[in-house]
């Protein structure tokens, strides 16, 4: 067995350059996308950054518990000049109550009630409008009522990094970890669109926001005119938002530790397939070339994969195909596993390739299985 076979015109030729093409993908979106997120400097904070007056966004339903748990440390936040607007969509639950309570105690809180309607459209886009239209300011923090900011800096290291040339930062939110392997996966999903979303702005092809950690002004949302584009389904109030801001803006990351936002990760398959629902009807009308763009990993990932693993059949093949495999394997797993690691999931990084080829397999399965059309609503 030598280590270069004796290649002839076969479909085990074939399969080696095959896997060779496909392997050179690969490296292109690690290096093209993904080194740019692994080798950037986490951004600090000058002692003089001059930080202008922000409102702080919040659009809630019955969200009385996580209101009442949550809310005070927003509320708490070290930042020269803040408004924190709940808007209290339809709610049937405590939150009036708590939200009241939290207004006496908490000058900078401002409550929009929303009264029940069979007539007004479902999701948070609405909320968010009319929370804008009742914001005393003109630089916007998009949060959920169930998430928690990781520290007191949260507002000043996202609107540092708000400029007139970035009037538009996306920043991160994991998930609470847990015991069990579906914990791990919905963990996995969240930091891997993470990476993938801080990667690619950082290409200039942002594809990604997330609403429980986005900021932008008041003029980028003006000359876009908010949701209008999108209105007509209910998901999109932040990635949709996003490719419309793309036209007038250059999208910025937020990326160190104090400037994440938790939440408390999917319990049941049910809820995390509700949750792809959602981000699979805005994906539809994401540009047809970022589509493509984001389409082309996953499929040449899993061809490489048959195309190596194929090879071991064959033994004059399988000194150059493992070793070609297995290099582009380590590469991904260095660059790609620090992604992981940058956004606080060590422990997930350490299993990189196979959570990598487990992802791009299970994606298509639940986008089929996920009812898309029964979650066009909050």
């Amino acid at each position: 067995m030598t280590y270069l076979p004796n290649i002839q015109n076969d479909i085990w030729a074939y399969l080696l350059f095959a896997g060779i093409f496909l392997g050179a993908i690969q490296l292109f979106y690690v290096f093209y996308f993904y080194a740019r997120f692994v080798f950037k400097r986490t951004h600090t904070l000058a002692e003089n950054h001059s930080f202008p007056p922000v409102s702080v966004i919040i659009a809630a339903r019955n969200e009385s518990d996580n209101l009442y748990e949550h809310l005070p440390t927003i509320l708490s936040q070290d930042y020269p000049q803040y408004e924190v607007i709940v808007v209290n969509n339809q709610s049937i639950d405590d939150s009036n109550w708590i939200l009241t309570a939290f207004a006496h105690q908490f000058k900078q809180l401002k409550v929009v009630e929303i009264s029940r309607s069979p007539h007004l459209k479902i999701g948070k886009k609405l909320p968010i409008t009319l929370g804008i239209k009742a914001a005393s300011f003109e630089h916007f923090v998009l949060t959920d009522a169930d998430c928690r900011p990781s520290s007191s800096q949260w507002l000043k290291q996202i609107m540092s990094r708000l400029t007139t040339k970035q009037q538009m930062v996306i920043g991160y939110s994991p998930f609470t970890k847990q015991r069990g392997f579906f914990n791990k996966l919905v963990r996995f999903d969240n930091a891997w669109m993470g990476a993938s979303a801080f990667s690619y702005a950082l290409a200039g092809s942002a594809f990604k926001a997330n609403g429980r950690n986005l900021a932008y002004t008041k003029a980028l949302f003006q000359k876009v005119n908010g949701f209008k584009s999108h209105y007509a389904i209910s998901p999109g109030d932040d990635d949709l938002l996003l490719h419309d801001a793309i036209k007038f803006t250059s999208i910025s990351i937020t990326d160190d530790a104090t400037s994440f936002v938790t939440s408390a990760a999917p319990t049941t398959w049910s809820e995390w397939l509700r949750q792809k629902a959602k981000y699979h009807i805005s994906s539809a009308r994401y540009p047809f070339i970022k589509k493509v763009l984001l389409g082309i990993y996953p499929i040449s990932l899993i061809l490489m994969w048959i195309s190596f693993v194929a090879l071991y059949l064959n033994i004059n093949y399988l000194p150059l195909g493992l070793s070609i495999f297995m290099g582009v394997i380590a590469t991904k797993w260095w660059l790609q596993g620090t992604c992981l690691k940058r956004l606080g999931e060590k422990k997930l990084a350490l299993f990189f390739p196979a959570w990598d080829i487990f992802y791009s397999v299970l994606m298509p399965i639940v986008y089929y299985i996920s009812e898309r059309k029964k979650y066009y609503r909050w």
